[in-house]
């Protein structure tokens, strides 16, 4: 894979890192309008905003937790998957060389840190063929207090008074954002997996995270579980960093899976309010950003 290849993902790579997507800096600015000048959580949200202006004018990570790698590449029939995930791992190593990404690759066993976040299985990388003449590369940096925070409900849940029903999954999500707090860096995006197995109700969740705040989901039958979710969450009162405030989350997206009969598994995944998301196109060897 060539060089030219390693340098558009490094130059993806540093977007991600330093340049919030519009849509989310919009629903901080929002979300700072509705608390009164002067509180606790009118100042936290000038603080967030200002280091996220900082970030983006001098080319620095906009939080020191630079989160884990996920792509996901959409690729013709053909393309050398082998040769583009070792383009991924060198442009990862170099954009962590020039401090874009902290080193966060680390030997589970021997508590070793690789320093480049390139090891097993780092980045995480998932190639889906399809019939486009395209490759759509999307970017995830996932940080590690919010996922702390993520969780899994197997339905029924007696001590939720959960049901195998939309009901009965509003209160997961209800019980995984209270038991979270500030914890996942507040205010939060919120995804939900329906459905499924244990690893791919995980899976579905993060998905939701490159929907852009404010859109619609494309099934009519989660639409108002959406929207009401997501007022019933701000109602909560925990705010952005656990300060208290009007807004807890910044977004709740859902999206479900068949499962098998005998298991209904809701997972709950939390961003923090650094959502860091971006897309890139590769056409003819060109390479076109995410203007976002």
């Amino acid at each position: 894979m060539s060089e030219k290849l390693v340098q558009q993902l490094h130059t993806f790579i540093r977007s991600a890192s330093t340049a919030l997507p519009s849509d989310v800096e919009a629903a901080l600015r929002e979300a700072q309008g509705r608390e009164l000048p002067g509180t606790t959580a009118a100042n936290t949200f000038s603080a967030i905003l200002d280091n996220v202006e900082m970030a983006r004018r001098n080319v620095t990570p906009i939080c020191q937790d630079t989160g884990s790698l996920i792509f996901y590449v959409h690729h013709p029939v053909g393309l050398d998957t082998i040769a583009f995930r070792k383009a991924i791992e060198q442009a990862a190593e170099q954009a962590t060389k020039d401090v874009l990404l902290r080193p966060n690759a680390v030997n589970p066993l021997t508590g070793k840190n690789t320093g480049t976040n390139v090891g097993l299985n780092a980045p995480y990388v998932t190639f889906k063929a399809w019939e486009k003449d395209e490759v759509r590369v999307k970017l995830m940096l996932k940080g590690g207090g919010s996922e702390n925070v993520g969780t899994q409900y197997k339905l029924p849940d007696t001590a939720l008074g959960a049901g195998r029903d939309l009901k009965g999954i509003r209160k997961c999500v209800l019980d995984a954002v209270y038991k979270a707090q500030g914890m996942g860096c507040a205010p939060g995006v919120i995804g939900v997996g329906i459905g499924g197995d244990r690893s791919t109700s995980y899976l579905l969740s993060k998905e939701q995270f490159f929907r852009r705040l404010g859109s619609v989901n494309e099934d009519p039958a989660l639409v108002a579980f959406e929207q009401e979710l997501h007022a019933d969450l701000n109602r909560l009162g925990i705010g952005p960093m656990g300060f208290g405030g009007k807004t807890t989350v910044l977004g709740v997206f859902a999206a479900w899976q068949h499962r098998h009969p005998a298991t209904f598994y809701v997972a709950v995944s939390y961003m923090c309010w650094a959502c860091r998301r971006k897309e890139m196109t590769l056409r003819n060897g060109e390479a076109t950003y995410d203007p976002a």
